[in-house]
């Protein structure tokens, strides 16, 4: 007799749950919050917090032959890990272990290529490769685990610290909402490699593109403007994650973790200049992703602070009360189909059919 589904259990598949319902569930095996943020934080000797993230990168999903040299998967691997590492505060790479899956009629030099990627990568942002595995499989995967610090001094008898932990469940209603740089060039240089575009835009515009898709920047240098343009009275407090799944995924988790609903301004989205003529422009700004910005929540004047100290930086919203991961426009327009909630507007979705 066949097996008959068992009414008592959900027979939900990963596509009906999403990444993050995947993710709240995964939670429940490990200790409270622990899945909560980009990445894991460990206590450490010397006033240091170490960070612990983990990332795969699929062939066919996240790089394929058509668009990414084997150096520049490498480099994309590594960057996106510590992408997470500066969104959760990191200011030092300590380093990364690579597994490899491939199929056994994969090429060397394609593997020399990856590896060599990874290297330059960590050459520019620091750490070290400090090892991994290997397996023969279907088709080619990287999964890379990342580990960094965070530093927190606590000077005085009544400690106040300097940096931190960034937090998605630390933003509050009335923070704002910015971002480090642009979005929307990746997706825009991902077109451009796919021939989705005809290769007719400015060519300054193009080469920023699909350096964007293919060499993208880890924001440490974000974090260090960051601490370094807290006003004193402020506590330690930031709402964040990178925009790696797209600029309003971003806002939606930091105001889904917080308890707060985040409202976008239409007229100050964090587009590169050149790209305003494309009808597509506001779609892949808001979802994109693979842009690996970091969007913070701040308190008013620590936001304003950091835009003024850190170029590219912008104004993009405010966290309100209301429907946790909520989302709206600040003019008051609905958040729906024509008005930023296509499919793609909302981001990535690593379960989709």
């Amino acid at each position: 007799m066949a097996d008959r589904p068992n009414p008592g259990i959900s027979q939900d598949t990963l596509a009906d749950l999403g990444e993050w319902e995947l993710i709240r569930r995964l939670g429940a095996f490990a200790p409270p919050g622990q899945f909560a943020d980009d990445g894991a934080l460990l206590p450490a000797t010397g006033g240091r917090t170490l960070v612990v993230n983990t990332d795969v990168l699929v062939e066919g999903l996240h790089f394929s032959d058509a668009t990414t040299a084997a150096v520049d998967v490498g480099w994309r691997a590594t960057a996106a890990n510590l992408s997470d590492l500066a969104a959760m505060g990191c200011t030092a790479v300590v380093g990364i272990t690579v597994a490899l899956v491939a199929p056994a009629a994969t090429p060397w030099p394609w593997v020399e290529g990856v590896y060599g990627g990874i290297k330059e990568a960590l050459e520019a942002y620091g750490g070290v490769l400090l090892g991994g595995d290997c397996s023969g499989g279907c088709q080619r995967l990287l999964a890379i685990t990342a580990l960094g610090t965070l530093a927190t001094q606590n000077p005085g008898p009544a400690p106040v610290p300097t940096s931190g932990a960034i937090r998605r469940g630390d933003g509050l209603p009335g923070d704002l909402l910015v971002s480090t740089g642009p979005h929307g060039l990746s997706r825009l240089g991902l077109a451009l490699l796919q021939g989705a575009i005809p290769p007719s835009l400015d060519p300054s515009l193009e080469e920023r593109a699909i350096q964007a898709h293919r060499r993208p920047r880890p924001r440490f240098d974000a974090v260090r403007a960051l601490i370094a343009s807290r006003p004193a009275p402020i506590r330690w407090r930031v709402g964040g994650c990178d925009s790696s799944d797209g600029l309003a995924a971003a806002a939606a988790a930091i105001g889904a973790s917080s308890g707060c609903a985040a409202l976008l301004n239409r007229d100050s989205l964090p587009l590169d200049p050149a790209m305003a003529g494309l009808s597509q422009a506001e779609e892949w700004c808001l979802g994109g992703g693979e842009d690996f910005e970091l969007v913070l929540a701040l308190e008013p004047a620590w936001a304003e602070a950091l835009i003024a100290a850190l170029p590219g930086t912008t104004w993009i919203g405010v966290l309100v009360a209301g429907e946790a991961g909520a989302l709206g426009w600040s003019d008051g327009a609905p958040w729906g189909p024509g008005a930023g909630g296509s499919a793609e507007t909302n981001g990535y979705s690593h379960f989709s059919s």
